[in-house]
């Protein structure tokens, strides 16, 4: 580790992306995001186009490098615990110091402002809603202590990031267009909440002999079988926000029908991880988590938008 760290900068930030913000994985992950929120808000007015690429791709720039600043912020908020726990992060292990991504985060900030001032500027106002949220979780809210010790409220608090940034992506089209948010919104971005949580609690399901001295898992708070129940009754609700959103959109019979699989192939992993207990179940639940998050977005906009498109 001590030869990687002498690496150039632009190496050393290439090995961290790849561990901590995967921008393949990411990114392909935040663009249907972004497109379904787009495509949702379109389909709720019973408009078939979609709004041009000039407007659509400089906001995909901004949404995943939110994204990516919360991972920096995440870095600085979590380098106590990490130092302590995990050492084999990058940041702990010195591939990266927090000064550093302090300074590609200021940089990314400087660009994200210029792209919308140029691109759409009366934007200014969401993406200045999401970076205040975001400096206010940076400092845990002024009760960094009191909220830790509140896990389901440290939790809960910290996903209301994910609707906003969705509120800045379908902004794209109404808020450019001059027109008022649909209702349905209301549930899609239920639906992005809940999907925040899916992805917090599925990628923190460890087998016991996975679990680490001082980091937080589901597991290690509500047991190997009280940990996946929870996540699965997220997913419940999550699945009934999307039935709703679905309806709002007037979407037909196979959205529903990828809806109730997508489910039933989550609860089939869950129940997996609870009768086996083991390693190789919990990493499905992430994966699974990731899946779905994937699947509530293209079912919800992005695929019914496409189809459209292709079919006119």
């Amino acid at each position: 580790m001590s030869a990687e760290n002498q690496y150039s900068f632009l190496r050393r930030l290439f090995i961290y992306q790849k561990e901590r913000f995967p921008l393949l994985g990411h990114g392909i992950l935040i663009f249907a995001f972004t497109f379904s929120a787009v495509a949702y808000s379109r389909m709720c007015q019973g408009l078939e186009t979609f709004i041009s690429w000039g407007m659509f791709l400089p906001g995909v720039f901004t949404t995943v490098t939110l994204f990516f600043l919360l991972r920096v912020f995440d870095e600085h908020k979590d380098k106590e615990d990490d130092l302590k726990y995990r050492t084999y992060l990058p940041v702990p292990r010195g591939l990266m110091s927090l000064r550093e991504l302090r300074t590609v985060g200021f940089l990314i900030a400087v660009i994200q402002l210029v792209v919308v001032f140029v691109f759409h500027p009366t934007m200014i106002w969401f993406w200045l809603l999401v970076i205040g949220y975001l400096l206010l979780m940076g400092v845990e809210f002024f009760v960094p202590k009191w909220l830790k010790e509140r896990q389901v409220l440290y939790i809960t608090s910290h996903m209301v990031i994910i609707p906003l940034v969705d509120l800045y992506a379908s902004g794209l089209d109404w808020w450019l267009a001059g027109s008022k948010p649909h209702i349905g919104l209301l549930f899609f971005f239920g639906v992005s909440y809940m999907n925040g949580i899916v992805l917090e609690l599925g990628r923190k399901m460890k087998a016991p002999e996975k679990e680490e001295a001082g980091v937080v898992s589901y597991t290690g708070l509500y047991g190997v079988v009280g940990g996946p129940v929870r996540w699965m009754i997220v997913l419940t609700v999550t699945l009934c926000l999307a039935v709703l959103a679905a309806w709002y959109a007037g979407h037909s019979w196979p959205v529903y029908l990828a809806l109730g699989l997508a489910y039933a192939l989550c609860v089939l992993v869950g129940f997996g991880f609870i009768r086996t207990k083991n390693a190789k179940w919990g990493k499905r639940i992430e994966h699974i988590s990731g899946i779905w998050a994937l699947t509530m977005y293209l079912g919800l906009g992005g695929i019914p938008m496409l189809q459209g498109l292709i079919m006119s």
